[in-house]
């Protein structure tokens, strides 16, 4: 929250300090003495019947609030010397006509500065109270600009596609401003009034007891700080509508399935100028007939036969999307084993590429011929390799 929300203009006329009984050089832990004692002595809970004592509690906790935070602080010092240096003088809101005199509301509805000598001799004052409140005064008469919602989307690309990015189309539904009252709520050709709940701030102070207050968004404006008699027909008031759009997207080369795609400034538009959301995409990609996905690098099962693991061998092997690659084995492979062939793989999104790890797959043939039986005889009776299961029992025993 930034620190300037919650200020409110009727603070300049106020003197925290005296409502707390410090100086104006006090420090926080004297400010903070001073609220406990102050706190304890007015608390409603010990004076359930004291009307008096539970305004004055009220004061003080709002003294406090704005004293012990150091950019809250800051601020209303600074607004505070302008109001006793007489840049108000004819008072907050009195618009006393000459002398220099400022009528607050008319810069708060306009940062400009207010009409006659006065607006010039407050010396930029209008600018001045707008970085003071964040725009605060503007409110009164302008709601505030909100960022525009986040919006999720899915998206199902090919596996090749997922390897080299893509760029793609969305439909997406997403909250948008009521097309009849521009996101106002009110009943279009009337006129709006200042909401009576919040005093225009858009907010509320919920007392939650003892130093501990909290700004709650207006039940009534809902934060829009106007109020209309009549809702919006189409919206029900909540100036809340829906908006379908197709966008373009790219999806960045190398992207994972599952994985979640930021892409900025693509989400519900913001309101009175507050930039857009973010789209979020996640992205489901679909399984290849061929090649699997382990990280940045493709996998590949390489069928080969017994006499070719055994005896060795060149084969050929596809990639993706390229040109056919030479692997050698060499003899004496054995099954599962996994040969690297670099730069081969999916696309980083730094440009690089992975690798491609093809893992052989020897195998034995279903039926054999004359002369393959009579080979692979003659290959078992020449064998004079040990058992390959001489140690199966022996370790079975141990």
């Amino acid at each position: 929250m930034a620190t300037t929300e919650g200020f409110r203009a009727d603070w300049a006329q106020k003197d925290f300090y005296a409502e707390l009984g410090v100086k104006k050089d006090a420090t926080t832990a004297e400010i903070k003495k001073a609220y406990r004692k102050l706190a304890r002595a007015n608390h409603p809970d010990s004076n359930p019947d004291d009307t008096a004592k539970h305004e004055k509690f009220k004061a003080v906790a709002e003294a406090y609030d704005v004293l012990a935070d150091a950019d809250k602080r800051k601020k209303y010092d600074e607004m505070r010397a302008l109001y006793g240096s007489g840049g108000f003088r004819g008072g907050f809101g009195g618009g006393a006509a000459g002398g220099g005199g400022f009528n607050l509301d008319d810069l708060l509805r306009d940062r400009g500065g207010a009409g006659g000598a006065g607006g010039q001799a407050g010396g930029g004052f209008g600018d001045v109270f707008g970085d003071l409140f964040g725009g605060f005064g503007r409110g009164r008469t302008q709601s505030r600009a909100q960022k525009g919602a986040d919006v999720e989307s899915t998206a199902t690309i090919g596996f090749t596609e997922a390897t080299d990015g893509v760029t793609i189309s969305l439909r997406l539904t997403s909250d948008a401003p009521c097309p009849d009252c521009s996101g106002t709520g009110g009943k279009p050709g009337t006129k709006p009034h200042i909401c009576p709940e919040c005093d225009g701030a858009g907010f509320v102070v919920n007392n939650m007891g003892g130093a501990f207050s909290l700004n709650e968004t207006c039940p009534r404006c809902g934060g829009r700080q106007l109020v209309y008699d009549e809702p919006c027909p189409t919206c029900q008031g909540s100036g809340h509508g829906l908006t379908s759009r197709t966008i373009q997207a790219r999806i960045p080369a190398g992207v994972k399935d599952g994985q979640r795609i930021r892409i900025k400034g693509k989400g519900a538009p913001g309101t009175n100028g507050a930039p857009a959301g973010d789209l979020y995409v996640t992205v489901k990609v679909t399984a290849h007939r061929l090649f699997g996905r382990k990280g940045d690098n493709l996998t590949l099962d390489v069928p080969i036969s017994f006499d070719e693991a055994a005896l060795g061998a060149e084969i050929k092997i596809p990639t993706l999307g390229g040109a056919p690659v030479t692997v050698k084995v060499p003899a004496g492979t054995p099954n599962g084993r996994t040969f690297r062939v670099r730069g081969k793989g999916s696309r980083r999104r730094d440009g690089t590429v992975g690798d491609l790890l093809a893992t052989v797959q020897v195998q034995v043939p279903g039926s054999l011929n004359g002369a393959a039986r009579e080979a692979v005889e003659a290959y078992r009776a020449a064998g004079n390799e040990p058992s390959l299961r001489a140690n199966l029992f022996t370790e079975a025993s141990s």
